[in-house]
């Protein structure tokens, strides 16, 4: 067996699965989890139904690169959504569509790290993070770094912290805005900071944008990557990458539909690798995708929705628990007044509501786990659920 798999943490939810496994509920009402961020508001009627009609697709073997009229979806989308140049985005040469973003969020790291010739790479992460990206580098044969967000830094990287010596060992770093968990979101600055980094020291960036759709503040939807590199004069996107999916814009997370899109040459060598790796989409999926990127008023019924639930639910758990509103994303990352593992698991045994402890989802780095004494709240529930279990955990905080 490859002995880096010995190297591999376990996943939160196993954590979760076993903190909780010999505790037995004392209360009636219904189970409710807020654990896992799994949209739970039903799919667009029209992708199902093209979903639907394209289902002899599946007699076809699918291509890597998937159907020139997805990519051209996908590239539309981009050129419109930041603002892009169409020269700009080729849907030939700077777009893959994936089968979800977690898998490809894994994979290049495969595929961009080099362990063989150069000695003791790193990819860089935020703290606390989405876990695909450590496994994705300790099984590349790299070394994880990882950055703290805390409240102290209003959840955002310091990138002008870290030590030279890492930014000469860094091979990827990987950055999500809007951020699961904590909501921060990645300003102008950050991101044009972090690709003159990239310029002088040569690492990829991989930029998870999955939650880019749902967001506070209408007037001011959060900036991608390639927005901060093309309003910079990098319009052939160096060192960029940028992965996106219909799961949360689109309420479609078990049709496993996602792309990356970034600079052509990463992007050649990254198809190289998924030639091999066995991983296309299928017919019926990649028609139901054009339709989903083709279309924003169910984006926007989406993000109208997850606005209210966490402004509401918000307003129910300020006066008792110190949070902050996120700027993106459906989280919520509250301070707990206890250990957040024992809050866990109380509030599960008196409220059969079930949160994910924060440091389940960080790692001890430089003496701080920015996870510690926290919880993630899924608000992806529908409004009537999110907001009665709003009030069950006040209740909770308040009888403890």
């Amino acid at each position: 067996m490859n002995a880096r798999l010995q190297k591999l943490h376990r996943y939160p939810f196993e954590k979760l699965n076993t903190l909780l496994a010999d505790s037995v509920t004392t209360t009636d009402q219904p189970a409710l989890s807020l654990g896992l961020g799994e949209p739970q508001y039903p799919p667009p009627a029209f992708i199902a139904e093209t979903l639907v009609k394209q289902l002899s697709g599946l007699s076809r073997y699918p291509v890597t690169k998937g159907l020139l009229s997805l990519r051209q979806a996908i590239a539309d989308w981009l050129i419109k959504r930041y603002h892009l140049s169409e020269q700009s985005i080729d849907p030939q040469q700077h777009v893959l569509p994936v089968n979800g973003t977690r898998e490809a969020l894994f994979s290049i790291a495969q595929a961009v790290v080099d362990s063989d010739t150069r000695r003791s790479p790193l990819v860089i992460m935020t703290n606390p993070f989405y876990q695909i990206y450590e496994g994705g580098a300790l099984l590349s044969g790299a070394e994880p770094y990882y950055l703290n967000t805390t409240k102290q830094t209003d959840y955002l990287p310091a990138f002008d912290s870290v030590p030279v010596s890492v930014w000469q060992r860094c091979q990827l770093i990987y950055v999500c805005s809007p951020n699961n968990p904590t909501g921060s979101v990645l300003p102008f600055e950050q991101l044009s900071r972090l690709l003159e980094l990239a310029d002088r020291y040569d690492f990829v960036i991989a930029s998870d944008e999955c939650y880019s759709e749902i967001y506070q503040d209408d007037n001011h939807p959060p900036m991608g990557l390639l927005q901060v590199a093309h309003q910079t004069g990098n319009t052939d996107y160096q060192h960029c990458l940028v992965f996106n999916s219909l799961s949360k814009r689109s309420s479609l997370p078990g049709l496993r539909s996602g792309f990356v899109a970034g600079n052509a040459e990463i992007i050649r060598q990254f198809y190289r690798y998924r030639t091999y790796h066995g991983c296309a989409m299928p017919l019926p999926l990649q028609y139901a995708s054009i339709a989903a990127w083709q279309d924003e008023d169910h984006v926007l019924n989406n993000r109208n929705r997850y606005q209210q639930v966490i402004n509401d639910v918000y307003t129910v758990l300020n006066p008792v628990l110190s949070v902050d509103k996120p700027n993106g994303g459906f989280f919520l990352w509250p301070e707990t007044p206890v250990n957040d593992t024992e809050f866990a698991r109380q509030l599960f045994i008196d409220q059969a509501i079930t949160v994910l402890p924060g440091q389940y989802l960080a790692r001890e780095f430089e003496g701080v786990n920015p996870g510690l004494n926290r919880v993630r709240l899924a608000l992806v529930h529908p409004h009537g659920q999110c907001l009665a279990a709003a009030h069950s955990i006040r209740d909770f905080i308040t009888n403890l």
